[in-house]
Order: C-alpha cells, then structure tokens, then sequence
C-alpha cells in the first residue's frame, strides 16, 4: 500500500484478512458492515462517518483513528486497541468489547460481548 493514501466508500463485507495494513488510509463514510478487519493494522486511519456497524475490529490498532461519527453498532472491539483514537461515548456504546480492550481515559469500558 506505498504511494498516494488510499480512498475506498463502499465494500461491504469486505474480508481484510490477508492484506490487514491499512495505516494512514482516508476511510471516511466508507460503507463497511460486516468487515472482517480483525487484527488490521488502521492506525493513523480517517474513519470519519463510517459504517462499521457489525464489522470484527478484535485485535486492530485503532490507534490515532477518527471515528468522528461512526456507525460501530454490533462492532467487535474485542481486544481493539482505541487508546488513541478520536470518538465519543455514545458512538462506542454501541459496540462490544472486552477486559483487552484499549481505550482513551477519558471513555468508560465497553460492555463485554455474550
């Protein structure tokens, strides 16, 4: 992925477990549910307004990420590292996590998946 930032809007489904290096890709209002982006490295990644909504984020580097407005309902952050990343309490509610998951101080703990 060396060269001009990437810019993608609408994969869903998308299965990223062969190619998890997306730093510093502009993601926003990228149509996302259901991804499969476990382990993916999104550090640096612009997901302003994206739907991540059902989308596997276990075990990303979510560091340094704007998810401004994201959609990350049913989102797994199982493991996610969001110590850095750039959101609110209510677009984080929406999602599921775990004891392993990394997120600012100033955010309260995700509830844990079923």
């Amino acid at each position: 992925m060396s060269g001009a930032t990437p810019t993608w809007n609408s994969w869903r489904g998308l299965d990223l477990s062969r190619e998890p290096n997306l730093t510093g890709a502009d993601l926003r209002r990228a149509d996302l549910p259901r991804a499969d982006l476990s382990e993916a490295n999104l550090s640096g990644t612009n997901l302003t307004e994206a739907d991540l909504s059902g989308a596997n984020l276990a075990g990303a580097d979510l560091s340094g990420v704007d998810l401004a407005q994201a959609i990350l309902v049913g989102a797994n952050l199982t493991g996610a590292d969001l110590s850095t990343a750039s959101l609110t309490q209510e677009e984080l509610e929406a999602a599921t996590g775990d004891e392993n998951t990394r997120l600012p101080p100033d955010l309260n703990p995700l509830r844990t998946g079923e």
